[in-house]
């Protein structure tokens, strides 16, 4: 799945900024994590219209998508819904910005599915 929409990710109109494998990064360490692997990823023409509007809203993008695999041995994607983000930082003037935001992270989860 993660790579399935890595590469919806770099097809689109998206900079992939990096890739985090934390059950890696667990076992750089000796510990054991399930697969969770975080995917960063942007589109400066849409994000920075949303931090024009919040400036705050810089810590949470770029956006991200957490692909995990429970303990029944689903694989999940998890990410912060942008109405979330609009009322966490205030964000009232974008709602058309926001609605693309989540068609786009919507159509990557899709993407991800076989």
């Amino acid at each position: 799945m993660v790579d399935r929409i890595t590469s919806a990710i770099e097809a689109g109109p998206f900079t992939l900024v990096t890739t985090v494998d934390h059950a890696a990064s667990a076992a750089d360490v000796g510990l054991e994590l399930r697969p969770t692997t975080l995917l960063v990823f942007g589109n400066p023409a849409v994000g920075t219209l949303l931090m024009q509007s919040a400036q705050t809203t810089a810590i949470d993008l770029p956006q991200k998508l957490l692909v995990w695999e429970a303990a029944d041995g689903t694989v999940n994607v998890s990410y912060n819904d942008p109405q979330y983000l609009a009322v966490r930082h205030g964000i009232e003037d974008r709602k058309e910005v926001l609605s693309k935001v989540s068609g786009a992270l919507s159509s990557l989860v899709d993407a991800g599915r076989p």
